[in-house]
């Protein structure tokens, strides 16, 4: 089986230009394909997973990956799927998350003598003269065309702005300089940039006369059709700084029983014959099934010590013992009055819930616990001294633990 067969097998290709031209580039080590990266946060996180992923396994069949940091498109913004415009970051803002990113890319990607690049399109699209780009580039865009894409369709009932209907043109301009530059043919994508990819092949197409390639990936949905990769705390960021490799951990052991077979497919290095079979599995195999996804994925990105650690603090969770491996919440005099803390603002501070009435519903429904006993009241409060040696283990749900302890 070539790479190619190998990623239609695991559910991860979605739409492409031209299959067979593309099956002979992957499975015979010709591609040098570039993915897109927007540096608007300091860490990737689980949204930019499954291509990091594909670009691991696609540089182990013998291809070569171009990380593109979208320096100089951040200053603009992707419209696709917002309903808002962007933020507008600094150049220095942009370029610490780039630095940022390429840390962690360095994980899943080998950038060692050349066999994988890291470019950042600011170095080119910064310095471009606007009647210049007119010319030579809007000339071959049909505005009619562009309108009919999705990512454009479902901005005009809010506004479009004229700075962010430039995006399509300026992706397109990114994949026609690195074909020049890097001989790149064939680039990879989300599934909602499929219109964005295309105008880059037809460039490339109109102004040099050579075929280029597009293949977009599956986007990674739940059961319920929502994309996988938030919390209610926000985004599962592949930082441990901001997403504990414990928080990780359970983030994918707490994953639906719908969900953790495709997501064991597309997402681990695990044999396709070993996961054939877990395709039969049900009940308790399923928590299995989770408990293999949780470690394989915190094993990619923070490493097998750090898998291990939370497999083993998650699997021991009611025990004091686990304390010392789940993730720490802090708290300050400054946070306590009088010396005390209501269990309502304990549970926001730790970062288990987002605001005190989701904390509320959440003791009223029976679903808090301190050091393993239930915590009904909502005025219940708990004193300094308690949070001292050991802390407190917090536990929200079933199966989110916070250690609470006094700096």
């Amino acid at each position: 089986m070539g790479i190619y067969e190998e990623l239609k097998a695991r559910g991860l290709i979605a739409q492409v230009t031209d299959e067979e031209r593309i099956r002979d580039l992957v499975n015979n080590g010709k591609a040098t394909f570039y993915i897109g990266f927007d540096p608007t946060a300091d860490s990737l996180h689980v949204g930019h997973f499954m291509a990091l992923c594909l670009m691991k396994r696609l540089q182990e069949a013998g291809n070569k990956p171009i990380a593109l940091i979208g320096g100089g498109t951040a200053m603009i913004g992707d419209p696709s799927g917002r309903t808002d415009m962007r933020q507008m970051m600094t150049p220095e803002t942009i370029q610490h998350n780039c630095d940022c990113f390429k840390k962690q890319m360095s994980r899943f990607i080998d950038f060692s003598d050349g066999k994988a690049l890291m470019v950042n399109n600011a170095d080119w699209l910064m310095d471009l003269n606007y009647i210049e780009v007119l010319r030579e580039v809007g000339a071959h865009f049909s505005v009619n065309r562009m309108l009919t894409a999705e990512c454009y369709k479902q901005r005009m009932e809010k506004g479009l702005s004229f700075l962010e209907f430039n995006y399509m043109i300026m992706q397109a301009y990114d994949f026609y300089e690195l074909f020049q530059k890097y001989g790149c043919n064939l680039e990879f994508g989300g599934d909602d940039q499929w219109s964005n990819m295309l105008a880059g092949t037809e460039l490339i197409r109109r102004k040099l006369g050579k075929d280029a390639s597009a293949m977009t990936i599956t986007l990674l949905l739940n059961s319920e059709g929502k994309k996988m990769g938030k919390t209610q705390s926000g985004a599962v960021w592949l930082d441990p700084e901001k997403t504990s490799p414990f928080d990780f951990y359970q983030y994918w052991r707490n994953v639906a029983d719908a969900d953790v077979l495709k997501c064991i497919r597309m997402l681990t290095f695990l044999p396709l014959e070993e996961i054939d079979k877990m395709d039969s599995w049900e009940g308790a195999q399923l928590n299995t099934a989770k408990e293999i996804l949780a470690y394989e994925l915190t094993k990619l990105v923070h490493g097998e010590e750090e898998a291990v650690k939370a497999q083993e603090a998650a699997r021991a969770l009611f025990s004091k013992g686990a304390a010392a491996d789940m993730p720490t919440a802090e708290l300050t005099a400054d946070d306590m009055t009088d010396g005390e803390i209501d269990i309502m603002t304990m549970l926001v501070k730790a970062g288990l819930v987002p605001s005190k009435s989701e904390a509320r519903r959440a003791v009223q429904q029976g679903g808090v616990a301190v050091d393993g006993e239930k915590v009904t009241d909502i005025h219940a409060v708990f004193k300094a001294e308690d949070m001292s040696g050991e802390g407190l283990v917090l536990k929200k749900g079933k199966k989110n633990f916070r250690k609470v302890i006094m700096k």
